[in-house]
């Protein structure tokens, strides 16, 4: 791999494989070591990895088509997916230092979490003695650093910790993204240096303290926004593997107890899957603006305003309940022989139902951010 220009096709070329294991994946609650080593060969985890240590740093449009196609073939997949290309983005934010330490390889894979629930105490002479047991933290068990997000003192930190220095609890028991291995990690007095340490406030401001690439526009994305935009494959992708697989089943069964012995031919079938696509690809223009914004403001350097801000948040809230909704239709019109797990319509619905209720991307929550700013009130929330 000496480019990432063709990491779309690249990626297309290893979802027959990510199909095969999806159901694998949910069984066995992490995804398959043969799908991550596919991942990476395909060089999905170089997305946001500084070109200097042989990353890419794909163009935004890219990734998300790159990471919508991994969404469609496996949801589990795809969230863990985006979830490590994220945390290598705020990765390349950490001192230099660190970057040095991480991007040793440029196929570092890196996971997160956001919700400081470890604490840190300052040590004399520098660095942070970290304790603490941090959920969700999807990929862990095959991630090489993880981000946990601390507390010292009020100031919430993101710490830059090897993950054989944590242990992995095996606590992930959930009906959606099933396979997305997000357990628990837990820090026993792990001692992390000054260097491996990113204060969350300044970054929310737009201030981090790596050095080479405080200039460069691609890292002055905000972090929160690009998570929106990172999260949308996931919705969309879903809503499309349903609406595909719907469409493929919908010629080779008939409706139970009517006289239609092919449910293509019957006009509520016509009515469910127009509302289902429409709904889609109103989610998908959501998305492309959201997109556009983020891009175009990376290329000219305008700062952003608290309203665009606030309405990328409330996109990226409602195109997830549109592709929900598209899904929900899709399931309700599937029967009952879709119940089965070999079926994808079945987790598909369970995943976009566990991923509309990720506290980032929850409709209701981002629309009320949105609501509260276009109402002329403050946000409510400093994760703009």
């Amino acid at each position: 791999m000496e480019s990432g220009t063709d990491i779309v096709d690249r990626v297309r070329g290893v979802l027959p494989l990510l199909r095969e294991h999806a159901l694998r994946a949910e069984r066995e609650r992490r995804v398959t070591p043969e799908v991550v080593s596919a991942l990476t060969d395909a060089g999905i985890y170089r997305m946001n990895v500084p070109r200097r240590y042989g990353g890419y740093q794909t163009p935004l449009r890219t990734q998300v088509d790159a990471l919508g196609e991994i969404a469609a073939a496996c949801g589990s997949a795809g969230f863990m997916a985006l979830l490590q290309a994220g945390c290598s983005f705020i990765a390349a934010l950490f001192p230099d230092e660190a970057q040095d330490e991480i991007f040793a390889s440029p196929d570092v894979r890196v996971s997160g979490t956001l919700i400081p629930d470890a604490t840190a105490v300052a040590q004399e002479g520098g660095g942070y003695l970290v304790n603490g047991t941090s959920g969700f933290a999807t990929g862990c068990q095959d991630a090489d650093w993880h981000l946990l997000t601390v507390r010292a003192g009020a100031e919430p930190l993101w710490t830059a910790i090897p993950m054989a220095e944590l242990e992995v609890l095996d606590d992930w028991h959930v009906s959606g993204l099933a396979g997305s291995g997000s357990n628990s990690v837990v820090a026993r007095d792990v001692f992390v240096p000054a260097h491996r340490v990113l204060p969350v406030g300044p970054l929310l401001g737009g201030s981090f303290p790596s050095k080479t690439n405080a200039a460069d526009p691609f890292y002055g994305m905000p972090v929160l926004l690009l998570f929106c935009a990172w999260a949308a494959p996931e919705a969309l992708g879903l809503a499309r593997a349903a609406l595909a697989e719907f469409t493929a089943r919908m010629t080779q069964r008939g409706i139970t107890y009517t006289f239609y012995e092919r449910q293509n031919e019957a006009a509520v079938t016509h009515l469910q899957v127009a509302e289902a696509a429409l709904k889609l690809n109103c989610a998908e223009l959501l998305a492309g603006e959201m997109v556009e914004l983020i891009e175009s403001k990376a290329a000219t350097g305008d700062p952003y305003t608290q309203l665009e801000r606030a309405r990328i948040r409330g996109q990226g809230g409602y195109l997830t309940r549109l592709c929900k909704e598209a899904v929900d239709l899709i399931g309700s019109a599937s029967g009952a022989s879709s119940l089965r797990e070999e079926v994808p319509i079945q987790r598909i619905i369970r995943d976009v139902h566990a991923l509309s209720l990720h506290s980032f991307i929850n409709p209701a929550t981002n629309l009320e951010v949105y609501g509260r700013v276009l109402s002329g009130l403050d946000p409510g929330t400093p994760f703009l």
